[in-house]
């Protein structure tokens, strides 16, 4: 298993995935374009991949523009093998050691995802978008929890 930062010609492969999981799907694939993970992973923050075997099982993108995770998602042939844990890990040691500001994401109720962040320290805040869990992880709570 490697982890390490995203690139451009991860895209592809990064869509797939993103495409492939059950929990959390896009109502319309096209709402997320190549261009739009260029930009985050390029222009307003960055990404991580997980590779096993040259493929990419796993990614994750924190958004500094915004302060926002904009995406953390596993294929699930690869869920509950500690991928998401360690994408998620470098990926706010990498966000809170370019700022202080509190970081916020959003997930659909009802989920593993949204169990997985409530473990991870992430205070529930109300409710985003479409009736999304709105989290919000400050700072001093993430390194508190290392």
């Amino acid at each position: 298993m490697i982890i390490r930062e995203a690139k451009i010609e991860d895209i592809p492969q990064i869509q797939f995935v993103r495409n492939s999981v059950t929990e959390n799907t896009l109502s319309d694939p096209n709402l997320v374009t190549d261009e739009d993970c260029e930009e985050f992973i390029t222009v307003r923050g960055k990404g991580w991949i997980c590779e096993i075997d040259s493929k990419i099982v796993g990614f994750s993108i924190a958004d500094l523009k915004e302060h926002n995770i904009w995406a953390l998602f596993l294929h699930p042939d690869f869920e509950k093998q500690g991928i998401g844990r360690k994408l998620h890990d470098i990926m706010l040691n990498w966000y809170f050691n370019q700022t202080k500001e509190t970081v916020w994401l959003g997930t659909a109720p009802g989920t593993r995802a949204e169990q997985f962040y409530r473990k991870s320290g992430w205070k529930e805040i109300g409710l985003h978008g479409k009736g999304e869990v709105k989290f919000e992880m400050t700072y001093q709570d993430y390194w508190s929890n290392k």
